[in-house]
């Protein structure tokens, strides 16, 4: 498979009153035509804010991309015009965002809404872009459409709404699909059926998926590749087999620790992750993790920002922070 995406060494920082936050730190990685990856991690550990960065949406101020390439399909988007970024946004690249009534205009019908984004990138007049968005409200599982496409977000379901969020998304066919965290607040059937659509249309469509989660059930069932995020930086990276059989870095043996397993015992006691991330306004020297590491007491790694932990690949395609005491923890 083509190479479609390719982040090298990205780094997005916020400048505030209390110091400069650096949500993102040099992260590099890349995603292929038709693939599947997740980025997961703790809430504030930098996923939607490489999202963000990506469709360069970083709001400035405070934020500002300092460092690093965004490849997109032979072209570099930090270098871009607006007016092209505005073309690639919606068309090349989708994004289905977190909360999908904070992300539908209250005050417009769906079909409104569909249209005009086929309207603005595709050029089709009303009665072509009507028929379009009633053909992607089918596709995603909206009964009835040609008289839902009337209606207003408020008179959908959290479900269905994420469903029209998605038909939005598709309706452009995209090369690349953001979805950062798209089950969110959804029961868990919903979120199936929602995972279920995606990944149908994926296949279908030939669309790259990018996935932004903690929900390492959705990573297990449709990632193909995993990103794994800590304070900004990867510290792991494989394909989804490499990562839940093969876990290298203490951190994501904690994640997957803490999710719950059918085959245990009644009074298993989950495992948790004790302490709390650094925060991202003071620079890190040394490995990130060490405050939480369970080998802590006798770590010897390094503490100075030269040593910073680096991604080496320890299989092929499965790469992971050197930290010696992460790499080590049973």
């Amino acid at each position: 498979m083509a190479r479609l995406l390719e982040v090298e060494d990205l780094q997005t920082y916020f400048f505030t009153d209390e110091g400069t936050v650096r949500a993102v730190d040099g992260v590099s990685w890349g995603i292929d035509e038709g693939e599947t990856l997740a980025l997961v991690g703790e809430s504030g550990c930098g996923k939607s804010v490489t999202a963000m960065s990506i469709l360069r949406l970083i709001p400035n101020p405070p934020g500002r991309i300092v460092g690093g390439s965004i490849t997109f399909d032979g072209l570099d988007l930090l270098n871009v015009s607006d007016a092209e970024m505005r073309a690639i946004r919606g068309n090349r690249i989708a994004m289905i965002f977190q909360e999908p009534m904070t992300s539908l205009n209250p005050v417009l019908t769906i079909g409104q809404q569909i249209r005009e984004a086929v309207q603005l990138h595709l050029g089709m007049n009303d009665e072509e872009s009507t028929q379009k968005a009633i053909e992607l409200l089918t596709m995603v599982g909206i009964p009835e459409a040609e008289q839902r496409i009337q209606d207003y977000p408020h008179q959908f379901s959290g479900g269905m709404r994420q469903r029209v969020m998605i038909a939005m998304a598709l309706s452009c066919d995209p090369k690349l699909l953001i979805a950062d965290e798209p089950t969110t607040a959804l029961d868990v059937t919903i979120q199936a059926q929602i995972l279920e659509i995606m990944a149908n249309l994926s296949s279908e469509l030939g669309t790259a998926v990018l996935v932004i989660t903690h929900n390492l059930g959705v990573v297990a069932r449709y990632a193909d590749r995993v990103n794994v995020m800590y304070a900004g930086q990867i510290v792991e990276s494989g394909s989804a087999v490499d990562i839940f059989k093969n876990p290298q870095h203490a951190y994501t043996r904690g994640l997957m620790a803490s999710v719950p397993r059918l085959d245990d015992t009644e009074h298993t006691r989950l495992a948790t992750i004790e302490g709390q991330p650094p925060l991202l306004v003071q620079e890190i020297n040394g490995c990130a993790f060490r405050p939480r590491c369970t080998k802590v007491s006798g770590c010897n790694c390094s503490t100075t920002k030269e040593n910073n932990p680096k991604l080496v690949e320890i299989e092929p395609g499965h790469w992971v922070a050197d930290c010696p005491c992460c790499m080590t923890v049973n």
